[in-house]
């Protein structure tokens, strides 16, 4: 064997060859068809196409396995550079318009270089594949539409995704991935279990709790305002809409409008959706003055806010138009930020792992190139971030120029049961809006001090963090979060009194109790439990009746087990307590 068969390739070189192959694919066998770009995204790729109609899954079949042949027939993939009018001239002639757009946007330093294999050439700055053979290990996935540069005002091109990996093991782990995720899909999910719901008569990314799925959010709520209460935090409640005066004053009106609902009239005022909820706790805050003594602040809300999201991005809970931050913003002196950013994170952590998640990927984003503040105040709040990092023991990677323009930034995501990773938790340093509201504090000297602003969520969006924890969890929630923890199965007619003395009793000591009273078989009772993901069953029969006791069976078992249900309580509360997880 070669050592060119032999060669690990660095996936994203590989999968930024595959995407060249699927085009080669598609311009041999569409040839009208004209190629825009292919990026490498997360575990994949995807090419975006200029035609008229999208693509069926029968042409799906047919690219891939054109892109078999093509990748059998060993063609050296070979890097050029160009002149600019030599590469302009060159795309030209071949009909590719988007590629002349590109060219004509790259900066007249950069060189202009192309790949070809074959007949195919394509703009690209590589790396790439020696030879199309190293390309063996791939699949096309689905197919979708895009605008071009994502401007809704541009034409409309038709995306194929696909993936790509070294071996054929790796492969077929990352499809039977996949298909796991199909089966933990939030939305499908969410329907079976009656959590929640997208209603067209309500319009596009606005979510209907549905009773089971707000009895999660609701112990979700209280869990974290009982933390809060514990940490220092005060609760506070701002309303959904405000003058659009104060979105000019904080800046969202100039750096957010596009996200910004249309404003409303109110006798003769303009006002908005809140976007974010930050002026209204910067209004709690400034409702007097403060010392230094009163320093730090910390305000936190559950704030529904709302953000004007296209709706082709929109996406179950994940990315909606309607969401609840679980958002505050702490006011504090210089010297006590590293401190707040140490506390916050270990309260991002707690927060975490009672949920379920204890692995994560940390990034610490530094200062862009157009930025707000002194240069000291960027280096001070980084050094603090980073000091904050290094005390919680965080591993973390350096997101050079990646900060917002108001501060440099932590943002933390979450590893779930199927190794994906989501954006959730964020602590934010603020120069800009203490100045653009005149915020200011009575400090020792006896002056008024402009205080540091820090922006902080733990589970980000509760939706999406609803979302998150659907599919890592696949539906069946911890007992603690389970919106039905116990339901009762009696056999017969004559176990009813019994079944619903011990509902009684359960409900009273503040378990979610249902019962299945149905004129059904005792086995298909079992059955619909288990795909209603409850954790507990309880069979009752005769000989429970006679003896007082419960029969009892969880949801991941097929084991039955007897006991009193004194003890059966105490089990439950010990995991309850525990927040234990199956």
């Amino acid at each position: 064997m070669s050592d060119k068969k032999k060669q690990q390739y660095d996936l994203n070189t590989l999968r930024h060859s595959a995407a060249h192959l699927m085009a080669q694919a598609v311009k041999r066998l569409y040839p009208e068809t004209k190629v825009t770009i292919g990026p490498v995204i997360e575990d994949g790729f995807y090419y975006d196409f200029d035609r008229p109609n999208p693509f069926v899954p029968e042409e799906l079949e047919k690219i891939e396995e054109t892109m078999k042949a093509l990748a059998k027939e060993n063609m050296d993939v070979v890097r050029q550079e160009l002149p600019r009018d030599e590469a302009v001239k060159m795309f030209k002639e071949m009909g590719e318009t988007f590629k002349v757009e590109i060219i004509e946007g790259i900066d007249n330093n950069d060189p202009i270089s192309v790949y070809s294999q074959g007949e195919f050439t394509d703009l690209c700055r590589g790396p790439h594949v020696e030879n199309t053979s190293a390309l063996k290990s791939f699949k096309l996935l689905n197919t979708s539409s895009a605008y071009w540069r994502g401007d809704e005002r541009n034409p409309v091109l038709q995306r194929i995704y696909g993936t790509a990996w070294n071996s054929d093991k790796e492969l077929r782990a990352y499809l039977h991935r996949l298909e796991e995720a199909k089966k933990r899909d939030h939305r499908k999910l969410g329907k079976e279990l009656e959590l929640f719901d997208i209603s067209d008569d309500i319009g596009p990314g606005l979510i209907l709790w549905h009773p089971k799925g707000s009895r999660i959010r609701y112990l979700m709520e209280e869990f974290w305002k009982s933390e809060h209460y514990k940490n220092g935090y005060e609760l506070v409640y701002t309303p959904h809409a405000a003058k659009v005066d104060l979105w000019k004053t904080s800046g969202h009106m100039e750096f957010y409008r596009e996200n910004i609902f249309s404003p409303m009239d109110i006798e003769g005022k303009e006002y908005v959706m809140k976007p974010m909820n930050c002026p209204f706790h910067i209004q709690i805050f400034n409702s007097r003055l403060k010392s230094y003594r009163d320093l730090p602040v910390r305000l936190a809300e559950f704030g529904t806010v709302y953000r004007y999201e296209r709706s082709g991005v929109l996406h179950g809970l994940l990315r909606v138009r309607g969401f609840t931050q679980d958002d505050a913003h702490l006011f504090c002196r210089p010297s006590q930020i590293e401190a707040e950013i140490s506390e916050v994170l270990r309260f991002i952590l707690f927060i975490l792992q009672s949920f379920g998640f204890h692995e994560y990927k940390v990034y610490l984003s530094t200062r862009p190139d157009k930025y707000v503040g002194s240069d000291s105040d960027w280096e001070q709040a980084t050094q603090a971030l980073a000091n904050a990092l290094e005390k919680t023991q965080l591993d973390y990677e350096e997101d050079p120029g990646e900060g917002v323009f108001y501060g440099p930034k932590i943002d933390i995501k979450i590893k779930d049961s199927l190794n994906r990773f989501w954006q959730v938790s964020t602590v934010q340093v603020d120069f800009n809006l203490p100045q653009r509201f005149n915020i200011s504090y009575i400090e020792e000297d006896g002056q008024r001090h402009q205080p540091i602003m820090l922006h902080r969520a733990l589970m980000g969006s509760v939706e999406r963090f609803f979302g998150c924890l659907v599919e890592h969890y696949a539906g069946a929630f911890p007992l603690w979060l389970a919106p039905v923890q116990v339901i009762l199965l009696p056999i017969t007619d004559a176990h009813m009194d019994y079944t619903e003395e011990l509902a009684s009793q359960l409900k009273n000591e503040g378990y979610r109790v249902e019962k299945d009273l149905r004129n059904e078989k005792i086995g298909f009772k079992i059955r619909e439990a288990q795909l209603q993901k409850i954790p507990y069953m309880i069979v009752l029969g005769d000989k429970e009746v006679e003896n007082g006791q419960v029969a009892v069976r969880q949801r991941k078992s097929k084991e039955t087990r007897t006991m009193t249900l004194a003890e059966f309580m105490a089990e439950m509360k010990n995991k309850i307590d525990q927040k234990t997880l199956d």
